[in-house]
């Protein structure tokens, strides 16, 4: 038995809402910041927030797919040997995982989250929490999120969506850590001296 098709949809929706939309409502109305840095230049910042709002697009397009026309979703390449229960199962328990996990750690970035580089305003380094633990818990969350859904729809669009996404992150982690550097200098050094990158 796995779950109905129509929840992954759901979840997306819970998830981009949560996570994206009213977490931004909250970091406005309370400080009246808005939280996507991402504006027009042409350079690799604003490049990868492209690239990032591509993803979430095609995410919720293809959970639509996976929920509300079979038909279509023959057209995504399914990798079939991939579709067992424990696979199923496995990526809906990272999923479930993931939403908590990172909506504790934006919680927990406070008045300092941002989607992107905020240039524009000095925010505290963060290093409590699940953030004395990895330096970058919003991201690893995410990553572990998409693998699941990766796993409960496996299809060839997915994996490609999995690997940008991958990329995006890995490219967003390096462009923020010079700008945390230079912000925070000798804190930021000894924070990467006690925490990791990843885990």
């Amino acid at each position: 038995m796995t779950v109905p098709e129509i929840w992954l949809f759901v979840y997306i929706l819970l998830f981009h809402f949560l996570l994206f939309g009213l977490r931004s409502f909250l970091l406005w109305e309370r400080i009246g910041v808005r939280a996507f840095t991402f504006q027009n230049k042409d350079d690799a910042h604003d490049w990868n927030g492209k690239l990032f709002t591509f993803i979430s697009l095609a995410i919720v397009g293809i959970a639509a797919i996976f929920a509300f026309n079979g038909i279509w979703y023959a057209y995504l390449v399914p990798i079939s040997y991939l579709e067992t229960p424990a696979l199923h199962w496995t990526g809906w328990t990272l999923m479930l995982l993931a939403l908590p996990f990172i909506f504790i750690a934006q919680m927990q970035m406070a008045d300092s989250w941002r989607v992107g580089i905020d240039e524009k305003q000095h925010t505290p380094l963060v290093t409590h929490g699940l953030f004395n633990w990895s330096r970058n818990p919003v991201f690893l969350g995410m990553l572990a999120a998409l693998l699941g859904f990766f796993l409960v729809a496996p299809n060839a669009f997915t994996l490609l969506l999995l690997g940008l996404s991958y990329t995006s992150i890995q490219i967003q982690v390096r462009l923020e850590e010079p700008f945390l550097r230079a912000q925070h200098g000798a804190a930021y050094e000894q924070y990467c001296e006690r925490v990791r990158r990843w885990v």
